[in-house]
Parts: structure tokens; sequence; C-alpha cells
């Protein structure tokens, strides 16, 4: 398979972007806008998280770097992000504000009036909040225009999704603004339309894990084969296309041919869980047009095939990757 390799973005080497927060993932903020060619200037309340932050920093860089994925000297990279203990300092032309705090409501609401008023009046005020909605706390400041939702899968220099989230405040240039930044700096914006708890990517995370551990406790699976059934099964096939995409694709005449034929299944297994969320006709249509604009029918065939290549490409990664032996589970078996 082609090597993505980050770097190269070196029309974004004047660009600047300031990251509050120097834990785990404002670390990999800086790894992915420093690979990038921004200028990152780190900020943290507490300045001895700084020490380990700068280790994250180079450690990182230096496994990108052992793996090709790194266009550049290391040191060159690392050489464009400061940690700086003033917040007006970091803040000075950043362009984009990361915000990489705690997942608490009181801190986020202190961090983001000090954003609002230290902040360059065109910068793009970011959370990376994981479910907290931004209008809880873009009211703390008069920059609520500029506040967003801006959740990465972790980490973002190797999952390049990112949920754009705007609230009721948010301006529609700051949402243009945000996407374009991103793009630049190779992630792959999402935008979510309705301010709803845990956006996307922790909702459909979220219904896996229910249905796993319901699955574990009604002694159906244990815990290493419901992973197995994701690793060998449906992550890898997510991983090239997603659930829509998916059964599209299984069933001959497309997702609404599935609904038909699958859709009471679904129903029953959802209501077994007390979850009474049918596929209505109405849903089915919306769904049916949204693929079918995206792939005509008459080009369905292709498609599959193109499908099975991108899957036999993986295997071809996956048999040259050493397995990790998995000591085996103590788990009694019972039927």
């Amino acid at each position: 398979m082609p090597t993505t390799v980050l770097g190269g973005g070196f029309s974004a080497m004047s660009r600047t972007v300031a990251i509050a927060g120097a834990g785990s993932i404002g670390v990999a903020f800086a790894v992915l806008f420093a690979s990038a060619g921004f200028s990152v200037r780190v900020w943290d309340a507490l300045p001895e998280a700084f020490d380990r932050a700068r280790d994250d920093l180079s450690d990182r860089l230096a496994l990108l770097n052992e793996h090709g994925l790194i266009s550049e000297p290391v040191d060159d990279v690392s050489q464009r992000v400061s940690f700086h203990e003033i917040l007006f300092d970091a803040l000075r032309g950043a362009e984009l504000v990361q915000e990489c705090v705690p997942e608490r409501l009181d801190i986020k609401r202190e961090v983001f009036q000090q954003l609002g008023a230290y902040s360059e009046t065109y910068a793009v005020l970011a959370s990376s909040s994981s479910a907290i909605v931004s209008s809880e706390f873009a009211s703390a400041t008069p920059a609520r225009e500029r506040v967003l939702i801006a959740h990465p899968g972790n980490p973002p220099y190797l999952i390049p999704v990112i949920e754009l989230v705007p609230s009721e405040y948010t301006a529609r240039e700051t949402v243009e603004r945000a996407t374009e930044i991103y793009h630049a700096a190779g992630l792959k914006p999402v935008l979510v339309r309705k301010e709803i708890e845990g956006f996307l990517f922790n909702r459909l995370q979220g219904a896996v894990l229910r249905e796993a551990y319901c699955l574990v406790r009604d002694g159906v699976a244990s815990v290493e084969d419901i992973d197995e059934v994701m690793r060998s099964g449906l992550g890898r096939r997510w991983s090239v296309i997603g659930p829509f995409e998916t059964v599209d694709l299984n069933t001959r005449g497309g997702i609404e041919s599935h609904a038909a034929k699958m859709g009471p299944a679904y129903e029953r297994m959802g209501s077994s869980r007390g979850q009474a969320d049918p596929w209505t006709p109405d849903l089915i249509q919306v769904v049916t047009a949204q693929r079918r604009s995206i792939l005509p029918l008459d080009e369905w065939a292709s498609r599959v095939r193109w499908r099975d290549e991108a899957l036999m490409r993986l295997k071809t990664h996956f048999e040259d990757v050493p397995e990790v032996r998995r000591p085996a589970p103590k788990v009694p078996f019972r039927l």
C-alpha cells in the first residue's frame, strides 16, 4: 500500500496555531500541525507539564520517522513547537487555538473566557471536547461566534477525521475557516449539523461498546472473541468503507434492498436491547437517496470490485505485520 507521509505542507510554514493544554491530546495536535509546517505554540496552566510534553513530542516524532511518515528531519519539525507559560504569548498571531484541557465544563468555561479575551480577533477557538457541546461553555466569552467543537480521532496525526460541531452562536465564517485550516494540516473535517452529546465518533463507538458489554454480560462471547470480530472482521472492512457503504455493496440492488431484507432483523435486535428505532420507509428513502447520489446503481459492480481490491491490499499489509502474541484468555467456556 502507498505510504502517507506527514509534512510536505510547506505552504503552512508561515501559519501559526496555539494549543491550550500540554497533555497527550495537546502533544498529538502539536505533532500533527508541526509536521504539516505550522508554527505551534503550546500553553498549559501547569508549566511543570512541559518537560513530559517535550519528551512525548520527541518520542512520537521519532516513531513516525522510524516508519517513514515524516518527510523532513525530525529536528526541523520539533523546532516549530515552542512552549509558553504566558497564555498571551502563545496566542499572539495564532489563527487557530486548539483547546485540549480536561473534559470538565468548569475548566472549559474558564479557559474559553481567557481565549476570547486574549486571542486574535480572527482566531478560530476550537475545543477538543469528546462529548460536551460548545454552547455550554461558549457563552463564557464574548467571542462566542468564533467557538466550535473540533473533536479529533486519537491520535490525530494517525487518524485523520476531525468532527466540526458548531453551536447556535458559531458564525458560518468560523466553520469555513476551521475547515480550511484542518484541511491544510492533512485532516478530513466532517460537519456535525446539530449539537448532540458525543457527536458522531463517540456515539457510533458507544453503540458498539454498549452491545459488546451486553454480549459479555449475557455470556454470548468473551472479550477477546469480540475484539477479534472487530479486528479481523468489521474493523478491517470499516477501515475501507463505512457502515452505510458496507451494506450498500453487500446486497445486489443496494442499500434499499438490504433494508428490505435485513431491516426487520435489525429492528428485533434493537428491540431486544430496549431500542425501538425501526428503519421507517421515509428514513430508508433519505438514506437511499444519499447513497445513490454518491454511487449510481449502474456503478455498483465496479465499486464492489474496488472494495475487494482494497481489502486485498489490506490483507497483504496485515500479512507483513508481525502478529502480537496474545495470552490465551482464562475465561471458562460455557454453553
